[in-house]
């Protein structure tokens, strides 16, 4: 009795917190309506392509980890055989907390968040890759997030929700085939159990060999409990056309819903009675009900922002110029998906991923914004007599943990089919590495390191070493970083189907050999990136040592020039003047002969 009155005392704390820290937030909320530019999150990129708009027929889910603290390390979990009556504990699992490797790292300590609740197991789990999330199972079921965050009533931090967005991916990975089962098995466990604790608003585009859904999910506010009887969460899913390209770059993109049509939307049966409840939407508006717009509003237009509010933008310019999206265009009112000018490969997503907008409108390197070596992590915005500069948000940016493209392709048997292409640290400095889905075993360098303790046994330090170089004399260290990435990257896009074919063949004899044959290859492959990535570091340190120039072949050192427009603007900014030059020396006189 004492225990349960202990524990009613504590969600009654819980629960009173967050409705003071709700009407705190939504009054700052009302105070900062007019404000230009609201909080919102600045985190994930994604990507979704459909089968149809890729050129080989592959489903893509891609994302970029941006975060700058969180955990970057990845870990394979085996598929496994479970007892009848045996259950799966659940955790609170936070997406930003990290724990130091003396005492074991986040996926060691995270069982400090218990949350008491255990479900029944289901009698065999999949192998599946993840790092802050679950990301590909062996299945080819791939997943990519994005936070979209949700209006701030909506909120429960309280311990009646059990389930998390990182939770909710691990189980679809464990138990799920296809994105239409992952969907609904995370939406009804967030219905059931309730979603939010450490979340907010969360996208996850989710693919499989034939299809790729976008599904968003949110909570129901602090005053759910499983006792209430109603779903402890709110969710849609619209899948994209497979001749379409979508994007979430931390705005809702679900719009105009249409339940009866099941091929293109599935959703929560509260998904329109929970806005109206809340006063979120009103029906005798006369306008239709709009799930973005009801729950996780949002401002801005690339323009209006400087840039701020121009990935969504960006991405449909970049995949369909022939359209002129206007940078003018609120990104509430870009569209869900849109057919790619051409059909898009692997690579092309990757060189996404590393824009920066060159050559565009919002280009931070043009001027003097970029230093005298076009650097486009200089500029991110000032306040200057407390007016505000924008700088852009990239889709690349150097707090990116790192990025993944998942590929599905339904040609393949699974353990091949599955690719899962990951790239460590800022994209641009970094180098894509396939892990083919069915893999027994993960890299060990992938699965070690920490932000904040150097390790030369971890892939991802590699790839910080070469970026922490290349930074100071970007515009010349970024080319000898690219002529690394053909030979690393580009090789592996050239072995890849190679390696397809020969695995396939040996599949069909001995599947198991086949899995054996991926795994060496994969493990060897990222090996050698690795330590290729180790050695451009030293080169790029002795190379630009002193801020000079030292050739190694040569033997020879030579000077880092600064470009002759920045030398102009230091002489107009400084009000340098130039070196008078010492009088001519007067001619010696010809001595008189004696």
């Amino acid at each position: 009795m004492k225990i349960k009155r202990s524990f009613l005392i504590l969600v009654l704390l819980f629960v009173t917190f967050a409705l003071v820290n709700a009407f705190i937030v939504n009054k700052e909320e009302r105070i900062s309506d007019h404000a230009l530019w609201p909080a919102e999150p600045e985190g994930c990129t994604t990507i979704l392509v459909g089968k149809d708009a890729s050129i080989d027929g592959s489903v893509f889910a891609c994302q970029t980890a941006d975060c700058g603290v969180c955990d970057f390390t990845w870990h394979l979990i085996p598929a496994a055989d479970h007892a009848e009556g045996a259950t799966r504990k659940i955790y609170h699992i936070n997406q930003v907390k990290t724990w130091s490797p003396e005492v074991g790292g986040k996926w060691v300590k995270y069982v400090e968040g218990d949350t008491g609740v255990e479900i029944p197991q289901v009698p065999h789990t999949y192998a599946y890759q993840h790092a802050v999330f679950g990301h590909m199972n062996e299945r080819q079921l791939g997943i990519a997030e994005s936070t979209i965050g949700c209006v701030r009533k909506m909120r429960n931090p309280t311990p009646s929700a059990i389930m998390d967005i990182t939770t909710l991916t691990m189980l679809a990975m464990e138990r799920c085939k296809t994105a239409r089962e992952a969907i609904q098995l995370m939406g009804s466990m967030g219905e059931k159990y309730g979603y939010g604790f450490h979340d907010s608003g969360e996208m996850l585009a989710v693919a499989d060999p034939n299809e790729i859904w976008l599904f968003e999910i949110m909570p129901v506010g602090p005053l759910w409990t499983p006792e209430t009887g109603k779903p402890g969460a709110v969710w849609c899913a619209q899948r994209v056309p497979d001749d379409h390209v979508s994007f979430c770059p931390n705005q809702s993109r679900i719009g105009e819903i249409d339940l009866d049509n099941k091929d293109y939307f599935l959703a929560s049966p509260n998904v329109i009675s929970y806005a109206i409840e809340a006063g979120l939407y009103d029906p005798e508006s006369g306008k239709p009900f709009s799930w973005k717009r009801a729950y996780s509003p949002s401002r801005g237009s690339a323009a209006a922002s400087q840039g701020r509010r121009g990935r969504l933008w960006r991405l449909f310019s970049l995949v369909a110029p022939s359209q002129n999206f206007s940078p003018e265009t609120e990104g509430m009112d870009l569209p869900f998906s849109v057919k790619p000018d051409k059909k898009l490969s692997v690579k092309d997503i990757m060189d996404i991923t590393r824009d920066k907008y060159q050559g565009g409108q919002f280009d931070p390197t043009v001027g003097l914004k970029g230093g005298p070596f076009g650097n486009p992590n200089y500029f991110r915005g000032f306040t200057v007599d407390k007016e505000r500069y924008n700088g852009p948000r990239c889709i690349s940016v150097p707090s990116v943990e790192y990025t993944t493209i998942t590929q599905s392709r339904s040609w393949l048997p699974d353990p091949i089919g599955g690719i899962n292409w990951i790239a460590f640290g800022a994209q641009d400095t970094s180098c894509f590495i396939p892990l083919y889905c069915g893999i027994t075993e993960m890299p060990e360098s992938f699965t070690k390191g920490d932000h904040y303790v150097f390790d030369r046994e971890s892939a991802r330090w590699a790839f910080d070493y070469v970026d922490f170089h290349t930074q100071v004399v970007y515009s010349y260290a970024i080319e000898d970083v690219k002529k690394v990435q053909e030979k690393y990257e580009g090789g592996a896009l050239k072995k890849i189907p190679l390696m397809d074919k020969a695995a396939a063949e040996l599949y069909q004899r001995d599947p198991a050999e086949a899995v054996e044959f991926i795994t060496d290859f994969t493990l060897s492959n990222a090996k050698s990136a690795v330590d290729g990535w180790w050695k451009l570091g030293d080169f790029l340190l002795v190379k630009y040592n002193h801020f000079g120039t030292y050739n190694t072949e040569s033997r020879r050192p030579g000077r880092v020039q600064t470009p002759e427009w920045w030398n102009r603007a230091v002489i107009e900014h400084d009000n340098l003047t130039p070196v008078v030059p010492p009088p001519p020396r007067p001619k010696a006189k010809p001595e008189k002969k004696k």
